[in-house]
C-alpha cells in the first residue's frame, strides 16, 4: 500500500486517482477536495450498513437451513413455512397500495417498447456496438441467420444466394404488411416508394403492380430525407420507427421493381453497460478501465479500431438522424441506444480504495460514486439528465432502501439534484420476489425499471432451499411452477405500482445467440406478457426482436393484465425436490458432465483472459451466452447433488477432470488459451473445481468471491513473470 495516496482519510490506488482528477473531473463542476471529501463521507456513512446487511443475508439463510433439517422440504409444510418465514423477518408486511412518483424519464424508458441489451462495457467493441444498436438491417439480419432457412436453395454459400435473397425480402414484406399495411394490396407488388412535396406538405406515393394506394394509416408517415440517389421514408407504428430505403443504384435495390435496398428497424432501445455479471474486474486497473469506457460513451469520445476483413476499422458512437416531417419541419431521430449502467451488487470489496484501517471498501460504494460522476459529462444520452443505474442482487427491502441511501449521498456529494440518479431494481433474488411490492415502494421516488433475472433467480432458489432435498435438473427446473409465479407476479406488482406509461417492466435473457428462429418463436411471449422490454444477446437478436413490439402493443397487454389475480407465495416457494431414485445413474452423471463441462468452459476464459461473458458450447456444442449468473445456477446445482449425496467428491473430481479434455478441444482454436486437461493443479481448473465442491459454502452461491481470488492470482503471476 505504499503507492496508494491519500485521500480525505482514504487510501486510492494512484491509478484511480489520476482517472478521477484528470479525466473524470474536469468539466463537471466538481472539485477533486469536494469529490475525495464526498466519497470518504460516503464510505463513513455507509459501510457498516453494507457489513450489517450482509451479515443480516447470512443469519437468514443459516435460519432458513435448519427448518428444512427440522422439517425437509417446503411441500411438507407449506404454510408452516410462510409462518416461519414472516417469524424471522425474511416476509415482510406489504404497503399499502401506492403509486411510484418517479419522474424526469426518457421516451425509451417511459413510453416507447422495445429490447434491451446488456453488454460489457470493460470492452470498448462490443460497448460501441450495443450502443449503436439503436437501428439494425433487417435484410441483414434475416440473411445472416437462421430465421430465414438455410436448407437446399436457401443455404447461405460463400457468395450472394439470390434465392435466399429473396425469401429474406418475402419476409421483410410481410412484416411491412403487418406494421404498416396498405390500404390496398401488399408490399409485396410494390413498384415504387416516392414521397411528394405539394404545398408545402409532403405525401407518402405508393405505387403497385395494381395501380396507386397509400397507407392503410396516413399518420404512420413520419419523416423522409434524401441523399444523393438514397432516399430514406421514416414510418412509425407503436412508438417504434422503421426507415424504408429506397436506392436503384444499389445492389438489392436495383433488382427491385420499388429500389427497396433495405429495411432499417429501430431495433434496441436501450442497453446496460455492465459492470457487473459480464465483467471480469478485480483490481483498480480492471475498474479504471471501466470507468474509462463508460465515460467515453457520456461524453462521446468514446473509439475503438480494430482489423476486420483485411482492412482497419474505426468504431465510434454514431450520430443522430436528420429528416423532415410531411409539414416539413426538421425531425431527429436518436442514434444510439438510450444507455443505462449496471453497478456491482453489495457483496463485494474492492481495493483500489481502501478506508482509514486500511480495509477494502465496499465496490458498489465505488461505482455508485464514479458511475455518476462520468455521466455528469452525459453530452450523448438522457435528453432528460436522468441517471439510469441498474443495481443488481439486492435481497429484500431493505437493502433496496439502502441502495436508494447510497444514491442520495452520491447526489449530495457531486451536487446533483435529488432523485436524479434512478435505480432499476434486479429482480433476481428469492428475498426481492417475496417482497417485491415493497421492494418497489422503497425506492418509489427513483424506481424506472423492474425486471426477471432468471438465471440469478434460479441460482438463489437453489442455495435458499440447499437443506430442503436434492434439486431438480437444471432444464426440468424452467418447467416449474414456481417460475411462472415469478414471473407474473413481477409484471403484476410493477403494474399495480403504476409502471405502464411511467417505467419499463423488463423479462430477462434468451441465452442462445445462433438460434434466431427458435427465439422468434419464443420471445414473443415477453411483449404478450406486458414488459415493455427484455433482454437479446446481441444487435442481430435486437433488430429481430424489435418485430414482437410491432406485432404487440405492450401498453394494451399491460390494460387486459391490470385485473388478473396476484398468483400466491405458495405458488412462488413451490419448487419441489427429487424423490429419491428418480433419476437413474446414467441421467445423474449426463447431468454432472452437463454441468461441469459448462462451469469449465466459462471459468476458463474468465481466469485466464479476464473474460467477463462470452459463449460458450455446451456438451451438445451449442453455444451458450455464459456469465457469472448461468456459472451460478450450474456450480449450486452441482454442490446441492453434492449435498445430498447424489454424487460424491471424487466423482465430482472425476468428472470435472473428464470434461476439462472437452473444453480443451472446443478451445484448440483460441491461441490465448491453455489447456486444463494437461495440468489440473492450474488455477483455473481448480477456480471451477472450488465453485462446485465449496458451492454450498459461498454467500448466496455467488460465484463472485472464487473467481475473483483465482482471477488476482492468474495476475499476480503474469505480473511477476513480466
Amino acid at each position: 500500500m505504499s503507492d496508494y495516496q491519500d485521500k480525505s482519510g482514504l487510501k486510492v490506488h494512484p491509478l484511480l486517482v489520476d482517472f478521477i482528477e484528470t479525466e473524470a473531473l474536469p468539466g463537471t463542476g466538481v472539485s477533486a477536495e469536494q469529490f475525495w471529501s464526498g466519497f470518504a463521507g460516503l464510505v463513513a456513512e455507509h459501510s457498516v450498513t453494507n457489513v450489517r446487511l450482509l451479515a443480516k443475508r447470512d443469519e437468514l439463510q443459516g435460519r432458513i437451513d435448519a427448518w428444512h433439517r427440522e422439517h425437509g422440504a417446503i411441500a411438507n409444510d407449506p404454510a408452516g413455512y410462510e409462518r416461519f418465514l414472516r417469524d424471522i423477518g425474511y416476509l415482510v408486511d406489504e404497503p399499502a397500495d401506492f403509486t411510484i412518483e418517479t419522474d424526469g424519464l426518457d421516451p425509451e424508458i417511459s413510453s416507447i417498447c422495445g429490447p434491451q441489451l446488456v453488454v460489457p462495457v470493460s470492452n470498448a467493441r462490443y460497448a460501441l456496438n450495443a450502443a449503436n444498436a439503436r437501428w439494425g438491417s433487417l435484410y441483414d439480419a434475416l440473411y445472416g441467420t437462421d430465421a430465414i432457412s438455410r436448407e437446399g436453395d436457401l443455404a447461405p454459400g460463400a457468395t450472394y444466394n439470390a434465392a435466399r435473397g429473396q425469401a429474406v425480402i418475402d419476409r421483410a414484406a410481410g412484416f411491412l404488411d403487418l406494421a404498416f399495411p396498405l390500404a390496398k394490396g401488399s408490399h409485396r407488388d410494390v413498384t415504387s416508394y416516392v414521397v411528394a412535396e405539394q404545398a408545402g406538405i409532403a405525401n407518402f406515393v405508393i405505387d403497385t403492380k395494381a395501380g396507386p394506394t397509400t397507407l392503410k394509416d396516413a399518420a404512420a408517415f413520419a419523416a423522409y430525407g434524401q441523399k444523393g440517389e438514397r432516399a430514406e421514408i421514416v414510418l412509425r407504428h407503436n412508438g417504434l420507427h422503421a426507415i424504408l430505403v429506397v436506392d436503384k443504384t444499389h445492389p438489392i435495390g436495383i433488382n427491385q421493381p420499388s429500389g427497396l435496398a433495405d429495411v432499417v428497424v429501430e431495433s434496441a432501445l436501450t442497453t446496460i453497460q455492465d459492470c457487473e455479471d459480464s465483467v471480469a474486474a478485480v483490481d483498480a486497473a480492471d475498474k479504471v478501465g471501466v470507468y474509462r469506457n463508460w465515460l467515453g460513451l457520456m461524453n462521446g469520445t468514446l473509439e475503438e479500431t480494430f482489423e476486420k476483413g483485411g482492412r482497419t476499422v474505426t468504431r465510434k458512437l454514431r450520430a443522430d438522424k436528420a429528416y423532415t416531417d410531411p409539414n416539413g419541419k426538421p425531425l431527429t431521430l436518436k442514434g444510439r441506444a438510450l444507455l443505462l449502467v449496471r453497478n456491482v451488487g453489495h457483496l463485494m470489496t474492492t481495493d483500489a480504495v481502501r478506508d482509514a484501517a486500511g480495509k477494502p471498501i465496499g465496490e458498489g460504494l465505488m461505482d455508485a460514486a464514479v458511475t455518476a460522476l462520468c455521466a455528469m459529462s452525459d453530452k450523448v444520452n438522457s435528453r432528460t439528465g436522468a441517471i439510469y443505474v441498474v443495481k443488481p442482487k439486492m435481497h429484500g427491502p431493505e437493502e433496496v432502501a439502502f441502495a436508494c441511501a447510497i444514491f442520495a449521498s452520491v447526489e449530495k456529494m457531486l451536487g446533483l439534484k435529488p432523485n436524479a440518479i434512478k435505480i432499476g431494481i434486479m429482480d433476481e433474488e428469492r428475498r426481492t420476489s417475496a417482497n417485491l411490492k415493497a421492494a418497489i415502494y422503497e425506492a418509489r421516488q427513483r424506481v424506472f425499471f423492474i425486471n426477471t433475472g432468471f438465471l440469478d433467480r434460479t441460482g438463489d432458489e437453489i442455495h435458499t432451499s440447499m437443506e430442503a432435498g436434492a434439486v431438480l435438473r437444471k432444464d426440468d427446473i424452467k418447467a416449474e411452477r414456481w417460475i411462472g409465479a415469478y414471473e407474473d407476479r413481477n409484471v403484476l406488482i410493477g403494474l399495480a405500482a403504476g409502471f405502464s406509461g411511467r417505467a419499463q417492466i423488463g423479462k430477462g435473457m434468451w441465452a442462445r445467440p445462433d438460434d434466431m428462429a427458435a427465439m422468434l418463436e419464443a420471445k414473443i411471449g415477453h411483449p404478450k406478457s406486458g414488459a415493455n422490454t427484455a433482454w437479446v444477446p446481441s444487435p442481430t437478436a435486437a433488430t429481430l426482436h424489435a418485430l414482437h413490439y410491432h406485432m404487440v402493443d405492450v401498453f394494451e397487454a399491460q390494460k387486459a393484465r391490470h385485473n388478473q389475480p396476484l398468483p400466491p407465495l405458495a405458488d412462488l416457494f413451490s419448487m419441489p425436490v427429487l424423490k429419491p431414485f428418480e433419476l437413474s445413474r446414467e441421467e445423474i452423471v449426463r447431468e454432472l458432465e452437463n454441468s461441469a463441462q459448462g462451469i469449465l468452459g466459462y471459468v476458463v476464459r474468465w481466469v485466464q483472459q479476464g473474460v467477463g461473458c462470452s459463449k460458450v458450447p455446451d456438451i451438445n456444442n451449442v453455444g451458450l451466452m455464459e456469465d457469472r449468473a448461468t456459472c451460478r445456477i450450474s456450480s449450486q446445482a452441482v454442490a446441492n447433488w453434492l449435498r445430498h449425496g447424489l454424487v460424491s467428491k471424487d466423482e465430482v473430481t472425476s468428472v470435472f477432470e473428464r470434461m476439462a479434455s472437452v473444453v480443451d478441444a472446443q478451445n484448440a482454436g483460441d491461441p490465448l488459451y491453455r489447456p486444463m486437461s494437461e495440468n489440473f493443479q492450474s488455477v483455473a481448473f481448480q477456480a471451477a473445481l472450488d465453485l462446485a465442491l465449496h458451492g454450498v459454502d459461498q454467500p448466496s452461491g455467488y460465484t463472485e468471491p472464487i473467481l475473483h481470488a483465482r482471477r488476482l492470482q492468474v495476475k499476480a503471476r503474469e505480473a511477476k513473470q513480466g
